[in-house]
């Protein structure tokens, strides 16, 4: 199996602000990137856009957020739509990952590290989207692993 390289960017979709992370060439490791504050769609395209022209991105990542059940929420069809404006504004695949708990987990991790409320707010969306890249990465490396043991 073939590693495919280049960078992805995973989108944590904000009614307020996008949290932005952003992987390493190799797909080992997700850095945060400053939160997109949203202005109105079109707009938050093209500012996305320009973020996947200059770091040369291969692959957007946009949390999905289903209810706990795994059904469809309202949330995860918006980011669908979105997922499809993505794809015709820039040319670049886009793939859902399901976000469940990562707001949560991500407010859990700053609450316990002391970052005060009015910071908390504005570091949750990027947490969330570094979480949510984490997930992502992981889960290929283990499966790329798998692969590769099972191989004679």
């Amino acid at each position: 199996m073939a590693e495919e390289h280049g960078r992805i960017l995973a989108l944590d979709l904000g009614k307020r602000r996008i949290g932005l992370a952003l992987s390493d060439e190799l797909g080992w490791t997700a850095q945060g990137l400053p939160n997109l504050e949203r202005r109105n769609t079109q707009t938050d395209l093209d500012t996305l856009d320009a973020l996947i022209r200059e770091h040369g991105v291969r692959l957007v990542l946009l949390g999905n957020p289903l209810h706990m059940s795994g059904d469809e929420s309202g949330g995860s069809r918006e980011a669908a739509r979105f997922a499809q404006q993505m794809r015709h504004r820039s040319g670049v695949e886009v793939e859902l990952w399901d976000e469940r708990l990562t707001s949560r987990e991500a407010s859990r991790v700053l609450r316990s590290s002391g970052v005060s409320i009015q910071k908390r707010a504005q570091a949750v969306d990027r947490l969330s989207a570094v979480l949510l890249l984490t997930g992502y990465l992981d889960y290929h490396r283990a499966r790329r692993d798998e692969a590769t043991a099972s191989q004679p």
